[in-house]
């Protein structure tokens, strides 16, 4: 890999993939100056030798730096619109209207030009990505296929993106984390990357063959896995599935050939992933430049198996035998465990992650979370794409619960697997989801009411115990209720229970998780199966301060004394 240094736009965006420029003056945004940093390292620190048929890379990108922002907020009169709570669509739509800034146009014309691979238009705030603040994904990424036949719809489709990009800054999700964070808005300034999708094209469609989101320390180690060894997410298509909280492929770097507990082959086959995110480069789509997901399509894995994009990254089950046999010579459904890469010696993949975590949380200083993507050719080394890197908040405050304590008298709930550390002790208010009304297909008006309770604690400065069924903050509502964190940001104690018609997987690979660790939210797991439970029947006895349909919020006369022991995942809710 080279090294990278941010140099002037050339309006020769496509001459490499190590290319990087800028357009403008200012900051570059959190997010690229990360990026550029952490590629002197890989460049200095990752010997190529020990990876001969992969290629690590940064693909090229060019950013609109900070000083850009301003002038299209002055020059449009923007504040106005930005700062009186309009709704995103309506924030949106206003941005859409605004004009970029003239001096930017003849680049971003050049840019169109010259360039047909498909794009990524990412944010990079000026407090994207801070040590111990990072925004994961709380403001927008807009991709475009850039394959109209003309360079001025080309042109178009880029200046729409980089609006709402902009726009994003302004949406609820984005004003309520910035509150949390006890930062001013009005002080935030927003550089844009401009960075080429990884992946290949394959027919209508454009995706890398596998995305990742790996971590340096792993809160739900399981099995002989330690926190410090880490942990890694993997999915077939774009990486939107893993950050979106969706179902991905979890395991240990120090252990990759040990698979997630599943009960049986049966069951691997319909808890694994079986659809995927990509670009969209046939027919154009309905015209929605405020939808984030304008240009993408969720396709089902047979499309992929159809494309020939497995032979990497899934395995095949016999259905007579109930075998699971590594890669897809065979007739019969595929299953998405990436066995040929994590199983067999032929492509050094988990070595590179682990060196690449190491370097990375060396450079850093702090535990990390890096994105990548991975392309995988016949003739010529696969390509890695290495796109972000961003530190983790791991608290080093020691408590220790023993064994015993997980069933000692007077819990609310315990559990074995639970994110954070350290101890609440001012915790009255409880809001739960009532076990006896839950159903999945609810799960989008249950978010909606909670953010009506959420927004009354946030005016009264009071914080909460959240009790809820599947995952908090998927992308799919069926495995769990779809908040965003600024649906439930008054929480500092969040439970995750399972039913027995909803017993998901754990949350870890999302943004969102990465967001709560970052406030220091205790994330309790309680499986429906699991050894431990949670006091259903004291919650029911208690007097509601308000209830809805499917919530309950109760003010407790004592608060509930919290404490996780993080080392060793335990963490216990006494009731007084």
């Amino acid at each position: 890999m080279e090294k990278q240094i941010l140099v002037p736009f050339n309006r020769q965006f496509s001459g490499s993939d190590n290319s990087v420029s800028f357009i403008g003056t200012g900051s570059a945004g959190g997010k690229a100056q990360g990026l550029l940093s952490i590629a002197s390292v890989l460049a200095e620190k990752i010997k190529h030798e020990n990876f001969p048929n992969i290629q690590l890379s940064i693909p090229s990108f060019t950013v609109i730096r900070t000083d850009i922002f301003n002038l299209f907020m002055e020059r449009n009169k923007l504040n106005k619109a930005a700062f009186n709570d309009m709704p995103d669509d309506r924030i949106a739509h206003v941005f859409q209207k605004a004009k970029l800034p003239f001096e930017i146009l003849g680049d971003l014309q050049a840019l169109a030009t010259n360039v047909r691979h498909p794009l990524a238009v990412r944010s990079s705030s000026l407090l994207e990505d801070a040590m111990y603040e990072p925004f994961a994904g709380i403001y927008a990424t807009k991709m475009t296929p850039n394959n109209q036949m003309d360079a001025d719809s080309r042109f178009r489709k880029l200046v729409e993106a980089i609006k709402f990009v902009y726009a994003s800054v302004y949406f609820k999700a984005a004003r309520d984390y910035m509150a949390a964070a006890s930062h001013n808005i009005e002080d935030e300034k927003m550089a844009v990357i401009i960075q080429k999708v990884a992946g290949s094209r394959h027919g209508d469609r454009f995706y890398p063959e596998l995305s990742g989101v790996a971590r340096s320390y792993n809160f739900y180690p399981t099995g002989r896995a330690k926190p410090e060894q880490g942990v890694v997410n993997l999915a077939l298509g774009l990486g939107r599935t893993i950050v979106d909280g969706g179902v991905s492929w979890t395991y240990t770097p120090a252990y990759p050939k040990i698979s997630p507990p599943f009960a049986s082959t049966s069951d691997m086959l319909k808890q694994t992933q079986n659809e995927f995110w990509a670009v969209n480069m046939g027919k154009a789509p309905a015209y929605e430049p405020i939808n984030e997901a304008e240009y993408l399509v969720l396709e089902n894995i047979m499309t992929a198996d159809r494309d020939q994009t497995l032979q990497y990254t899934a395995s095949t089950l016999n259905r007579h035998s109930g075998r699971v046999s590594i890669g897809v010579g065979a007739e019969g459904p595929r299953i998405i465990n990436f066995s040929p890469l994590l199983q067999l010696p032929d492509i050094p993949f988990n070595n590179l992650i682990k060196e690449l975590l190491m370097v990375c949380e060396q450079s850093v200083g702090a535990p990390v979370e890096i994105e990548f993507a991975m392309t995988f050719h016949r003739e010529t080394p696969h390509q890695f794409s290495f796109l972000q890197v961003r530190p983790m908040a791991v608290s080093t405050e020691e408590i220790d619960i023993k064994p015993e304590e997980l069933s000692a008298e007077g819990l609310l709930t315990s559990s074995e697997n639970v994110l954070g550390n350290g101890a609440y002790n001012s915790i009255c208010d409880i809001i739960y989801v009532k076990p006896g009304v839950f159903e999945a297909k609810n799960t989008p008006k249950i978010a909606d009411e909670l953010q009506t309770f959420n927004k009354q604690l946030n005016i009264e400065k009071r914080a909460c115990l959240l009790i809820g069924f599947g995952r908090w903050g998927s992308s799919d509502p069926w495995l769990g209720i779809p908040v965003n964190w600024g649906q439930i940001s008054s929480a500092k104690v969040i439970v995750e229970a399972t039913l027995e018609n909803m017993n998901v997987e754990l949350s870890q690979g999302s943004h969102f998780f990465h967001n709560l660790t970052s406030f220091n939210v205790f994330y309790f797991s309680v499986p429906f199966s699991g050894e431990y439970s949670i006091d259903w029947e004291w919650l029911d006895q208690q007097s509601a301060e308000a209830e809805t349909k499917f919530i309950r919020h109760l003010i407790l006369p004592h608060p509930l004394r919290v404490k996780v022991d993080g080392y060793r995942r335990r963490g216990v809710i006494y009731k007084v």
